[in-house]
């Protein structure tokens, strides 16, 4: 193999195996596919060392992507609760799984998350540092730093959020103006202490070319974090945002001149009529990278209903620009979310990401819904069940109230309007009040 990553193997021309999937999933030439990869406007997240991955594509012109967060919480360390929601993001088809652990020794799980899912695993370096390390943010050097960054690129973490962006010149944008929630991302809230603690630069901003040299030797892909995304609607599109994102700019290009492969993420809460002007200016500021958006939340007063917020402003940013969705549960912002909660935001994530890409006119986005379309207008419950996003739920909703005619639910029981349309188009009869 003459080469280390997929942008690298794309820019000389070759065709990797990992392409071949991609093009076959996607129904695009492989040829095209290795051009965008070559290009950064495409990346394939796929560590040499994850063995179980089959590959997915993320950026322009194909499907959009969803992420579901899951992990190991000092407030509940159910290892195997976590892996039960690994299996379900599995089974509902979710394309990538972060694990933000962030609680002892997180290898362990991790090694079996990567072992078992076909998805691509992402993390957070940030999270795992204070536990791996063992050392309080304080006395975290930052070669401590980088030593967490090799490490979950050896076990075969296909992506990774650093949080570089977050230099000095950003932080002073986010203290001159005024925030009403100031930093509400995890990684970046640490960072910023730390740096604020220490007087020292950002570390992951300082030794950024010794980051990419660890990350092209396993081809990892770089998600550079938005520290500075806004935590409510009011801190929207500000200039700690913005000045970050000019920032992650710069290093996106600093990437891909080492043939490290790059995501950049997007806000977090925005109102509606900002989000698409926001996917133009990241991909305009970022060269066209690929967009991995946390949310966007639309609104900030609906806690325990924030997978339909989040759905919301995702259907409207994959529209315009986004290409990867974070999931949100309906425990946002409340607690850990449990497997019911997975699944609620995986559905509303997969709902957006499809309206999105029907939306987007991408090739064969609305053949599922036609097959259902043709099912309804047959009548047919089972073949709706098929091509049901939650086929276990839709059977559940039908069965719960008996009907007297199965050709017909319980909402309009003989007057279903299919039914009607359908026996005069035949040349037959209607009739409600006697059996004929």
């Amino acid at each position: 193999m003459n080469y280390k990553t997929q942008m690298e193997a794309a820019k000389k021309g070759t065709v990797t195996k990992e392409m071949e999937t991609v093009a076959e999933k996607e129904h695009i030439d492989v040829k095209q596919l290795m051009e965008l990869v070559a290009k950064g406007t495409v990346c394939i997240p796929a560590n040499i060392n994850h063995k179980s991955l089959s590959a997915e594509g993320i950026g322009d012109g194909l499907r959009t992507k969803i992420n579901v967060n899951l992990g190991i919480s000092g407030d509940r360390a159910d290892y195997e609760l976590e892996m039960e929601k690994v299996k379900m993001a599995v089974a509902f088809g979710a394309e990538a799984i972060m694990d933000l652990s962030n609680y002892g020794k997180t290898n362990t799980f991790r090694k079996q998350l990567i072992d078992y899912s076909p998805a691509m695993i992402g993390t957070v370096p940030m999270y795992d540092a204070i536990g791996y390390l063992e050392k309080d943010l304080l006395e975290i050097k930052a070669e401590d730093f980088l030593r967490v960054v090799e490490a979950h690129a050896k076990e075969g973490v296909d992506f990774m959020t650093i949080h570089a962006g977050i230099n000095r010149r950003a932080v002073e944008a986010l203290k001159r103006d005024k925030r009403r929630m100031n930093i509400v991302s995890r990684g970046g809230s640490l960072l910023f202490a730390w740096m604020e603690m220490t007087g020292n630069e950002n570390p992951f901003y300082e030794h950024y070319d010794e980051v990419l040299e660890i990350l092209r030797e396993y081809d990892v892909t770089i998600s550079l974090g938005d520290a500075l995304r806004p935590g409510c609607i009011d801190d929207s599109t500000d200039a700690g945002q913005i000045s970050e994102l000019i920032e992650l700019g710069a290093l996106t290009k600093r990437a891909w001149e080492k043939d490290v492969q790059v995501m950049v993420e997007g806000p977090g809460h925005m109102a509606m009529n900002e989000i698409a002007a926001n996917m133009k200016l990241q991909k305009r500021l970022c060269h066209g990278a690929p967009f991995y958006v946390l949310g966007p939340l639309v609104t900030d007063i609906a806690p325990g209903y924030d997978h339909i917020t989040s759905a919301i402003g995702g259907a409207i940013a994959a529209t315009a620009g986004a290409n990867f969705l974070c999931y949100v549960t309906p425990a946002e912002h409340l607690r850990l979310p449990d497997v019911n909660d997975v699944k609620e935001g995986i559905i509303a994530s997969k709902i957006a990401a499809h309206a999105a890409d029907i939306a987007n006119g991408l090739p064969g986005a609305r053949d599922i819904d036609n097959k259902m379309a043709d099912a309804r207008h047959k009548l047919d419950w089972e073949e709706m069940f098929k091509y049901a996003i939650d086929p276990e739920k839709a059977r559940a909703y039908y069965e719960s109230t008996p009907v007297a005619e199965r050709h017909t639910c319980s909402m309009c029981g003989k007057m279903c309007a299919v039914r009607t349309t359908n026996l005069i188009l035949e040349g037959k009869e209607v009739h409600f009040c006697t059996e004929l």
